[in-house]
């Protein structure tokens, strides 16, 4: 059964930051593999990169819209 996204603004920035250490993580391995110039294993990384970094973006777009709700409710808008 999925697990149900944290919708704490704590949850969320913890999220953003695991996210964020795994992109860091996966382009030092990119940066290794292509020294090695081996194609497979540099598709396989950058495979590896891209729902990282979709997660890290749909994170944010949680935390902007919670203050857009927020500033919305406060009387901004």
């Amino acid at each position: 059964m999925p697990r149900k996204t944290s919708s704490s603004k704590a949850g969320l920035l913890l999220s953003l930051g695991g996210s964020a250490i795994a992109v860091v993580r996966t382009l030092k391995q990119m940066r290794r593999t292509r020294g090695t110039r081996d194609g497979l294993t540099t598709a396989d990384t950058v495979a590896g990169l891209l729902p990282l970094i979709t997660s890290a973006l749909l994170v944010l777009r949680r935390l902007r819209g919670r203050s857009a709700r927020r500033s919305r409710a406060a009387g901004g808008q």
